[in-house]
């Protein structure tokens, strides 16, 4: 898992814990003292929230611990998988695009970092030089062939 992706999960599971700890119980008691609580508006958006909060939480612990059990020995060496960088020639465009296949709380189309979940990262998974893979997009049936790969062990 790179320090970024770590980092950035650490990052915002501190500042909802700060919310749920510090923020949200002075919320409830400023909306308790507004009175009768099943008519409180006040009331019930912070419970709401608070159950967000946690909620959210949650799935952000069990996300790092996910991703920090990925075991990098068994990413294959010369296959797309994750943290490859592949570089593919569109047909239609006549154009070479280079993709780096990432996790989903990294990817970032524009910068052409795509997700092992998206339709592009997926298709590509497992693939090697030379393979043609089509892909099913919104916007129709795109063609790739993969021209050049560097995987996360290359870039070590």
């Amino acid at each position: 898992m790179s320090e970024t992706l770590r980092k950035k999960l650490e990052d915002e599971i501190r500042a909802l814990k700060h919310e749920l700890n510090h923020e949200l119980p002075l919320e409830l008691r400023r909306a308790v003292a507004l009175g009768d609580l099943s008519e409180n508006a006040e009331y019930l958006t912070a419970r709401q929230r608070q159950d967000y909060v946690r909620a959210r939480v949650a799935q952000l612990s069990k996300r790092l611990t996910d991703i920090s059990l990925v075991n990098f020995n068994n990413i294959p060496r010369d296959r797309v998988a994750l943290g490859s960088t592949v570089i593919v020639y569109d047909a239609q465009k006549s154009a070479e695009i280079e993709y780096k296949i990432v996790t989903s709380e990294e990817a970032d189309a524009p910068k052409g970092m795509i997700s092992t979940s998206s339709p592009i990262g997926r298709s590509l998974l497992g693939k090697q030089v030379g393979e043609t893979v089509t892909v099913q997009t919104p916007s129709g049936n795109k063609e790739f062939e993969i021209l050049k790969l560097t995987t996360i062990h290359d870039e070590a």
